[in-house]
């Protein structure tokens, strides 16, 4: 990623942010001008290296400065009230946006992607080829790869602060299940396939459901087919079970765009697709 889309004076407007307010006309300046290469697609919040996810803080910082030196306006969307310090994005080239659909001026959604009626909010990046369903949340700086598909309801959590925390990435060729909530930074790696209401928290624990072997927290492996599940522990008060993920089995190469395959799986392990 390149690190120096954003002006450097993003970092020292950051250091005495304190004293910000909509009245500093040429820090605003600055800050919509970071946050309009955001919104274009031309910088990213972050994005993955190799298997890291590398942060660009200077990024962040410029949309929480946004919200020091942008004034409240109020305006109307699709004759709904609006009262807010960021306006709404109204860009969406090669972009299919169906009725009820909202995303916040500093996202971004590259030609091909669907937006059922959903919400993406600022610094969130939706991939090519990929869908964001009904009532699914894309939320702030959340990173979202091609080829996904987000099912109705899912919530993808966001992140401002801090600076450096990592945003919830969902790679390429994902499928995220109805109800599913991916937060606190956590990952789907591509191809890995989320079945109707998991959760994957950073501190989520992982299984293999064939080894019984604890995989990386916060982390669904790449092509793997995971449900949402639980682990017993006990307590002082008595034996409890506590949310974890399950994977269930690895697709092969290939695999990735087939539903059916996914189905078939969550059928054979007595899950209801």
């Amino acid at each position: 990623m390149n690190q120096t889309a954003i002006d450097p004076v993003i970092d020292e407007l950051w250091e005495h942010r304190a004293t910000l307010d909509p009245t500093d006309v040429e820090a605003r300046a600055h800050v919509v001008a970071a946050v309009d290469l955001l919104d274009a697609g031309a910088a990213r919040v972050a994005c993955v290296e190799g298997d890291d996810v590398v942060v660009d803080e200077r990024a962040k910082r410029a949309i929480l400065l946004s919200f020091r030196v942008l004034p409240m306006a109020e305006g109307n969307h699709a004759g709904s009230y609006v009262h807010d310090r960021m306006p709404l994005k109204t860009s969406f080239p090669g972009v299919r946006v169906v009725a009820g659909a909202i995303a916040r001026w500093g996202s971004h959604v590259e030609p091909g992607a669907v937006l059922m009626p959903s919400f993406v909010n600022i610094g969130g990046y939706v991939g090519g080829g990929s869908m964001v369903d009904t009532w699914a949340t894309v939320g702030s700086c959340a990173q979202i790869g091609r080829n996904v598909h987000l099912s109705g309801g899912v919530g993808i959590g966001g992140v401002l602060e801090p600076p450096q925390a990592a945003p919830v990435v969902v790679e390429d060729d994902a499928f995220i299940g109805s109800r599913s909530m991916v937060v606190e930074g956590a990952r789907v790696r591509r191809g890995a396939k989320l079945g109707a209401g998991a959760v994957l928290t950073a501190s989520t624990r992982v299984f293999e459901a064939e080894t019984g072997v604890e995989l990386t927290r916060g982390v669904a492996p790449e092509r793997a087919v995971c449900v949402g599940s639980s682990r017993v522990r006990s307590f002082p008060g008595g034996d409890f079970g506590l949310p974890c993920l399950l994977v269930l089995r690895y697709l092969e190469p290939g695999q990735e765009h087939d539903k059916l395959a996914l189905n078939e799986v969550l059928r054979e392990h007595g899950v209801a697709p």
